[in-house]
């Protein structure tokens, strides 16, 4: 059900095409290169080594920085105009998208971006894992966590909570190492920032504001946006009779980062994540966002320069290849839906992109054939939908049967209308929470007690008898229900996974199979389109759900099952 006439398109426009709408300069015309330095990722074309494109960047005058050459993305600098004409007309390039200034002093103090949650060889496949893990129990505060008794890791993990083996990589803003949740299964060795703080965009906007570590790149053990660790949380928080118990309680939790502080995700950091999740055996990546400044990547449209064109057609072929790259290389890829409330089938016009630097944007009516949100549209992704407690699709959730591959519990505060559960903090995900993010968001005092902000939010506190304490915050978005999906995955790999040259796992194709043949099939709702209307949303809410009990575009392939899965996926190991 996966769209992939775009993406074939995409990778096989010739070295030429790839950069049409962009003159090609001659060689007695060559732009004049001006103003200040600027980030730069350059694609190398197929077929063109990585050392071919890094000529070209310095022939057109810019310095090479980073290569990755597992999919040929080189970030370079070089003056802010001038440069993408002249290096584009080489045919050792695919194309070129424009970064970043470097050092630009702030000139005023702006509101931060939103944060992310409103914005997302093979292994051989069967035989089963190689002991019979303990049963493992709850977690204090699991009862207040319905998604985890939607999915039914309680039962699960009566018989398979997850083996250490198994690695799930969280492609995000980063994870609080620390939390007593998350220290027992996290990776600090494993794990890598690929990031670096921007405290001001080019016009001089706060973007993740001031560098908190010096070198303004953060631990690999830290958060700032809380983002990250929510997700790992759900995913594989510790069944240690502490705080809350995740899907897979016993599996590792690797943090590789490619978000910004502002919940912004930019396009070397994610193939650079992606890449590196391939390489360092990583089983399950979690990808609860979609790349920016895009939020549809268009190959042509009226509304964008020539440049801004090259750029998108540069992001769709870089992150399709690092897609390409990790699932040869035996990792499963989950993606967040979205949060915009569109049939993705039938976009909505984008209104907010390109949202970096600041005061961007310009309005684009989004063609489905020719446009492509990143990386859910991406090669290889499973793509993840929202529902609330009543099993109603959230209202923020994206759908539609082109992209969705199975459905899990994301949050939806206005669940229940006409009940006093309506907009309850218990309607959203309760997950792991830094400490430093709740004293900066307020929701806890300098001495660590939740504020009357912090209450209202429903903020949750746990102590343990040696001192140790952890918070929880409440949040929604498909954000959420991706790492409930990712969980499943996770115990997927685990229970059905082999040792097979030295490493341990199971064929991403064949996690797929399991994961969607073992959801629980979810009919859509009659009547069939559904408005939110008297929830206080307006009319762009409405949805229409389309397809069979066993395949539509609010739920997929169903809700995501983990006592099944594990129960009786074996016949869905083989296609």
């Amino acid at each position: 059900m996966k769209r992939s006439k775009l993406l074939i398109a995409a990778l096989a426009v010739p070295l030429i095409g790839g950069i049409a709408g962009v003159a090609a300069p001659t060689a007695a015309a060559q732009p004049r290169l001006a103003g200040p330095d600027t980030e730069f990722t350059v694609l190398a074309a197929e077929g063109q080594s990585v050392a071919s494109a890094e000529q070209a960047i310095r022939d057109a005058g810019g310095t090479v920085l980073h290569s990755n050459t597992a999919v040929g993305l080189i970030t370079a600098t070089a003056p802010a105009t001038g440069f993408t004409e002249r290096v584009s007309a080489d045919r050792a390039v695919f194309g070129v998208a424009k970064a970043k200034a470097i050092g630009k002093a702030p000139t005023q103090r702006a509101v931060p971006k939103p944060d992310v949650v409103e914005k997302e060889a093979g292994r051989t496949a069967g035989g089963t894992a190689a002991k019979k893990p303990d049963p493992v129990g709850t977690d204090p505060l699991d009862d207040k966590l319905w998604g985890l008794k939607s999915v039914r890791s309680d039962l699960a993990r009566t018989k398979q909570a997850g083996d250490k083996r198994v690695k799930v990589g969280i492609i995000d803003t980063g994870v609080d190492g620390s939390h007593p949740d998350i220290a027992p299964n996290f990776d600090k060795a494993a794990s890598r920032n690929f990031t670096r703080d921007i405290p001001y965009d080019e016009k001089g906007a706060e973007a993740d504001g001031p560098c908190e570590f010096r070198g303004c790149v953060d631990p690999v053990d830290h958060d700032d946006s809380g983002h990250g660790t929510h997700v790992a949380g759900t995913i594989a928080a510790a069944a240690n009779g502490f705080g809350v118990s995740g899907v897979a309680p016993n599996v590792t939790l690797v943090n590789i980062r490619a978000g910004q502080d502002s919940g912004s995700f930019f396009l070397q950091a994610t193939v650079d994540a992606l890449t590196y999740a391939g390489d360092a055996g990583v089983d399950v990546v979690n990808m609860s966002y979609f790349v920016d400044p895009w939020l549809y990547n268009c190959q042509s449209n009226p509304a964008d320069s020539p440049a801004q064109q090259l750029e998108q057609r540069t992001i769709t072929a870089a992150v399709n290849r690092a897609l390409n790259y990790a699932h040869r290389k035996g990792v499963s890829e989950l993606v967040a839906l979205g949060n915009q409330h569109s049939d993705l089938g039938a976009p909505q016009r984008d209104t907010i992109s390109p949202n970096y630097p600041s005061d961007s944007a310009h309005p684009r009516d989004i063609d489905n054939s020719s446009c492509v949100s990143l990386p859910v549209e991406g090669a290889h992704a499973i793509g993840v939908g929202s529902f609330g407690p009543s099993g109603k699709k959230a209202d923020y959730s994206n759908y539609g049967t082109e992209q969705i591959s199975v459905s899990a519990p994301g949050g939806y505060a206005r669940d229940y209308f006409g009940t006093e559960w309506f907009n309850a903090n218990e309607n959203k995900i309760l997950s792991a929470y830094p400490r430093n993010v709740a004293l900066v968001e307020g929701a806890i005092d300098a001495a660590g007690n939740i504020t009357e902000a912090g209450a209202k939010l429903g903020v949750q506190k746990a102590t343990a008898a040696d001192g140790r304490v952890g918070y929880y915050q409440y949040l929604q978005g498909t954000s959420m229900a991706t790492p409930h999906a990712s969980g499943v995955a996770a115990l997927i790999v685990s229970q059905y996974g082999k040792k097979t040259g030295g490493e341990f796992g199971l064929a991403p194709d064949a996690v797929q199979r399991v994961l969607e043949g073992t959801a629980a099939k979810t009919p859509c709702p009659v009547p069939r389109t559904v408005d939110y209307l008297k929830e206080g949303r307006d009319a762009s809410f409405t949805a229409t759900c389309e397809g069979t009990p066993e395949f539509n575009g609010f739920y997929g392939r169903g809700g995501v099952d983990a006592f099944t899965a594990v129960t009786h996926g074996e016949p869905y190991l083989r296609g």
